[in-house]
């Protein structure tokens, strides 16, 4: 699939502005040159941004409530999906701000650089996520190629104590993953498969609770 096909495959599935075509295109710029010292996405995906990391992540702006405030980005890496919803919701007018959590001093440095030229409602922050005394006070989180889901999960419980929402990215072993983790956990969730991998889909978790 050719960079222009998943362009216009990209805007068949989410209408967006010329400008916010442009802007995501800055930020492919800024990808791939930053790729090559800090290693932000794997060699297989660098001709597919479009497709394998664009288009996956703005899935999750159709479970953001359009009154939301607030949604925090966990391990972030290369800014997906956390910034790519921020360019969306820029572009849709949604004044929610994005929290970007990385652990990685120098991916955060470029974090910092694609918010600062795309003009983003985003804080990035340079935190391990992991960190003993590290809480949350937000309400809404999204997840993508972070962690296991029982680790999401016990993380998730543990640091925040105003949970609403979780919003899970799983690939093909995310039914066993939260098969795993309905053992120790009662979890009720909404389910919506992926425009990108017939074997990935997204979860909506709406109630957490330790058995």
């Amino acid at each position: 699939m050719d960079r222009k096909i998943q362009i216009d495959t990209f805007s068949r599935y989410y209408q967006v502005s010329r400008e916010t075509i442009t802007s995501l295109m800055k930020y492919e710029e800024l990808l791939l040159e930053a790729n090559k010292s800090l290693n932000l996405i794997g060699n297989s995906t660098v001709n597919y941004i479009w497709h394998r990391h664009f288009l996956d992540s703005v899935q999750a702006i159709d479970f953001i409530d359009k009154n939301q405030k607030t949604l925090v980005d966990l391990g972030s890496g290369a800014g997906f999906p956390g910034l790519v919803i921020s360019v969306i919701a820029k572009d849709r007018k949604i004044p929610l701000k994005i929290k970007i959590i990385e652990k990685s001093k120098k991916k955060v440095i470029f974090l910092k650089k694609v918010v600062s030229e795309l003009k983003l409602n985003s804080d990035v922050i340079n935190q391990n996520v992991e960190d003993e005394k590290f809480c949350f006070d937000d309400d809404t989180f999204v997840a993508r190629a972070f962690k296991p889901v029982p680790k999401i999960l016990e993380l998730i419980h543990n640091k925040a104590q105003n949970l609403k929402k979780i919003i899970i990215f799983l690939g093909k072993n995310g039914m066993s993953e939260l098969l795993q983790a309905s053992k120790n956990w009662d979890i009720k969730y909404k389910q919506s498969m992926s425009v990108t991998s017939n074997d990935s889909f997204i979860i909506e978790i709406n109630k957490l609770l330790k058995k």
